[in-house]
Order: structure tokens, then sequence, then C-alpha cells
């Protein structure tokens, strides 16, 4: 009932023809008029003033190094020494931007009859993206573990039996800036992205600025990976392109954790929707009774290519390779249909996803070493993880009635649920859409939303790995209305230091209370400036005939 209802709420609808009442418009809904012209321009410089408030802010709460080059750089310096001011500007961006990308959601909303161009949202993401790419790290500190662990694959170690600490030496500037608890933990991140980190120790060496930097950049390669497939998957899934890329791209988890956070879930999400795209784009449409028009090579050559970017994925972090199976559901209903065809399909993908891993292992020279360190992270427990959170629940219960104090046992108890519930909901979520019940995209985007509700350790930009997939398929409003508001307080409530604010908390209340003075006078300036939201019917497009859908609910 619950997998219902959350299908349901993503796709309006569990049948293959959609929701009633969807309003087909143009490829090219209607272009905003004058007054929305300027309304843009308003949301746009709001976001850009929040974005480079976040940016200067950072200079003094981000997540810095141990040792803080910025300390002794004139002008850039002055921040790190007034952290009660670089916390509230820090504060003030973060609120400003998530105000911003909310009013900038009213133009894209379902039901408008008017929308943002593609070139107005790709320049405002360009706009609130360029004075951040140059600050430090925000809200995480996992790029000094990249780092790190790239420079033990660079002297030859191995990353998947020692730590850096132990590998580097304690002393060591790059292991001396991982965070304690991960210091002596094995790399758990895929042989491609540690081959590509030990190309950039080979550039940066030792030097953390050089280092992040060009971390940054291969976020935003991935950045760019997911900006081009998430059109293209939209209008292929019936979604206006630019509603996707709101969602999906333009969302503040993806600016404030992907951007400014560097992680690899940038590239990893990227490679896994490219590959997906490629993959299905020259599939054709096969109704039921129709019959089975011959293969072509450009379907096979992408089906090939497809399937070898989306491992790619894997090799940065494993959850991508999930985007094999409803690659092969899909070839299934193009074969045909019949169980044995998806028998078929799922060997072809298993031949792919295998062979192409083996290949990036092999040319690596880590080993499969991987393989036993994929689960290095849950060593932590996380409020965010509704498992860890139920197990920690009933922990206190059992102190309460004097049970007992079990909490490692509880947890792994509640994690090991949680993998069975997360394994079944996978086999459902693909029958599914094998059947035709569930668009291959929804498919994929509800099987990693399990993955998140149901793993064993979730941080805040976990749920982008649902979300950016979701954003691609025909979502209703209440759906864009839950995830808006999801996204929105979850971007909010993670500090801009990486870290818990232990041993300055009194400096907290101050620097929020000034960027709620500073946001409100700035939010008087704009007051009877911003769109009204217009959320009349479901708005979708029609497909491109230029390239033709699969099988069943795929287009």
């Amino acid at each position: 009932m619950l997998a219902a209802k959350l299908r349901e709420l993503v796709t309006g609808s569990v049948g293959e023809t959609g929701p009633p009442g969807l309003v087909p418009v143009p490829d090219a809904p209607l272009r905003l008029d004058r007054t929305e012209r300027r309304q843009l321009q308003v949301i746009r410089r709001f976001g850009t003033i929040g974005s480079l408030l976040l940016a200067c802010g950072g200079l003094g709460a981000g997540a810095s190094p141990t040792i803080n080059p910025l300390l002794d750089t004139p002008i850039l310096g002055v921040f790190a020494r007034i952290p009660t001011v670089a916390i509230a500007s820090a504060f003030s961006g973060m609120l400003m931007m998530v105000l911003a990308w909310l009013w900038l959601g009213r133009l894209v909303w379902p039901g408008r009859p008017r929308m943002l161009s593609r070139a107005q949202m790709d320049r405002t993401l360009v706009m609130w993206t360029i004075p951040l790419i140059l600050v430090p790290p925000m809200f995480s500190q996992d790029v000094y573990s990249y780092l790190a662990q790239s420079a033990v694959v660079q002297h030859g170690m191995d990353p998947y039996t020692v730590g850096a600490a132990q590998a580097l030496g304690p002393d060591n500037i790059l292991a001396r800036n991982v965070p304690t608890l991960w210091r002596e933990t094995p790399s758990p991140y895929g042989p491609l992205f540690l081959t590509i980190g030990r190309a950039i120790t080979g550039i940066a060496g030792d030097n953390i600025v050089v280092g992040i930097l060009l971390e940054r950049v291969l976020a935003l390669v991935g950045l760019g990976l997911i900006v081009w497939a998430l059109p293209r998957l939209a209008r292929r899934f019936r979604v206006p392109p630019v509603a996707a890329i709101w969602l999906g791209a333009a969302n503040p988890l993806v600016v404030f954790h992907l951007v400014i956070g560097v992680h690899n879930e940038a590239l990893a999400i990227g490679l896994m929707l490219a590959g997906f795209h490629v993959a299905i784009r020259r599939l054709p449409k096969v109704n039921p009774g129709d019959p089975i028009p011959p293969w072509s090579r450009e379907e096979l050559i992408g089906i090939l290519a497809g399937s070898t970017l989306i491992t790619m994925g894997a090799g940065v972090k494993a959850p991508a390779l999930v985007a094999l199976g409803f690659v092969g559901v899909m070839i299934a209903r193009r074969w045909g249909g019949g169980l044995s065809h998806l028998l078929k399909a799922g060997v072809v993908m298993l031949v792919v996803g295998v062979g192409v891993m083996t290949l990036i292992t092999v040319a690596s020279g880590l080993g499969w070493g991987w393989l036993n360190t994929l689960t290095g992270g849950t060593k932590i427990y996380t409020w965010l993880s509704p498992v860890t959170l139920v197990a920690l629940g009933g922990v206190g219960l059992g102190v309460l009635f004097q049970v007992g104090n079990h909490v490692d046992n509880t947890i792994a108890v509640a994690r090991a649920i949680g993998w069975v519930g997360f394994a079944a909901a996978g086999v459902a979520l693909l029958w599914q859409a094998y059947r035709g019940r569930l668009s291959a995209m929804a498919g994929l985007g509800l099987f990693l939303f399990w993955f998140v509700v149901l793993g064993p350790v979730v941080q805040p930009w976990y749920p982008l790995w649902a979300i950016i997939p979701l954003a691609t398929c025909k979502a209703s409003k209440r759906f864009r209305l839950v995830v808006t508001v999801f996204s929105a307080l979850i971007a909010l409530v993670t500090p801009p230091t990486g870290s818990t604010f232990d041993g300055r908390a009194f400096l907290i209340p101050t620097a929020a209370a000034a960027a709620l003075i500073t946001v409100g006078l700035l939010l008087l300036l704009v007051r009877g400036k911003l769109p009204e939201r217009e959320p009349r019917g479901e708005l979708t497009v029609t497909p491109d005939t230029s390239e033709p859908l699969s099988s069943g609910q795929l287009g």
C-alpha cells in the first residue's frame, strides 16, 4: 500500500497513460512576458547577491583545512578572524539562495501558461554558481579525504587496506586535514574515482588549494553532465525540460553540496544520467501486439556506450550501478516483453557491467579491494537515516525500561532489516517497470529513494540520488511540492562549517539574528516585484518526434 501511494505521488497515476487531465502543451511553452522578465531579473540578482554573501562567509565559516592558507592572505584572511560576521554572511547567503530558488520555481511550476526558457534557466544557474567556484569547501570535509586517499594511491599503496594517516603518516598535511573519524579508514570510493584522484595528486602534490580546485572542476564536470542529460530525459518522459533542470540541477542541495561541498556524487550521478540517456535514446516505441522492428546498429552502440557510462558512474560510487537494471527492463520490452526477453536483457546488462568494471579495476591497478570497503561509511550513526533513527529510539526505550543499552546490536539488526526491505523494493520496482506500470526513470528514482530511506547512513546530499532522476519523470504537483519543501529545509539546516559548532555555539544566535535582519531588509526591497504561482492543471510536453520513445510507459 505504501509503495502504491508513493508511486501515485511520483507519477500521478499507476497506469501507463499517466494521470488523467494532463494538458498537452507545445514543446516550446509561451515565453515570459515583459513583467515576468523583470521579475526574473529581480530573482537572479537576489540569488546572485546570496551567492556572493555565501562565498564571503565561506572564507571564515567554511570547512577550512587545518592549516588555513587564507589566514596569511591580505583581505581574504579578514573573514577567518571575524567568525560571527562570516557565519552571519554564510547564513544570509544560504537563505537568500533558497528563497531565490523557490521564487524561480514559480516561473516553471506546473500549470503556468508561460514558462522560463532553457536559455534563461541556464544563465540563472551560471550566475548563481560562478561566485562559488573558488570558495573553500563548505558543508562537508569529505574533499580532504578525497585528496588524502588519492595521495595514498599516488604513493603506490593500497587505499582499500590502509587509511590515510597510516599510509601517509600522521604529520602529512593531507592526512591531517582528514576528519579524525576517517583518518584510519580505508577508502570507500570506486577505483575510477581514485584513479582520477591520482592524476589530481600528480598535478597538485601536497598543495591543498590546487587540489581542492581540481576536485571542484571534477564536480563541475559532473554537474555539466547532469545539466546535459536532465532536459533530454525530461523531454523523453514528457516533463518540461526547464522544470527538470530547476528541480534537479538548480536545487540548493546540488549547489551547496555538489558544487561548494565538492562531493563525488556529482560525477557519479552525472555519468549515470548521461549513460541512461545514451542507452535509451535510439530505442523505438513498440506497443503490445506490434511487430518488433529489427535492431539497428545505432541502438546497439547506444546501449553499449550508455551502459559503459553507467558502470563508470559506479566506478565512482556504487549506487549508480542500479540504473543498469532499468536499462535492461527497457531492452526487454524492446525485444517483446516476454520473461525470456527479461532474462536475456538481464544477462546482457550483467555481462556489460561486469566487463566494464573489470576493465576499470584492472586498468586502475588497485585490485578488487573496493568490494570490501563499500560499507565503510556505516561506522557513523546519522540522525537523517530513518533506519538508524528508529533503532536509536528502540535503544532509548530499552534504557527507559531497564532492558539494557544495546546500541550496536540494535542498529545492526535494524540495518539488516533495512537492506532486506531495500532489496524487496528494488525487485518490485523492476517488475513494475517491466510490466509497464511505471516508467523506467520513475522506477530508478524510486529505487534510489528506498536506498536513501532504508540505507544505513544518510547524509544531506544523499537524497539527490533520488531527486535528480525523479525530476525527469511525470511528477505530480504534490510530489514537486514535497520535494521542494524537503530540499529547502535540508539545505538550511546543514551547517556551512562541515561539522557541528562545537566550541563556538555561542556565535550562532548572534549570527542567525544578523542573517534574519539582513535578509528581512532585502525582502522589503523586492516586495511586490516577485511572480505569483499559477498552479492550474498539470503541465507536460509532447514527445520529440526526432527521438523515438521506448516501449510501454517509457515516454
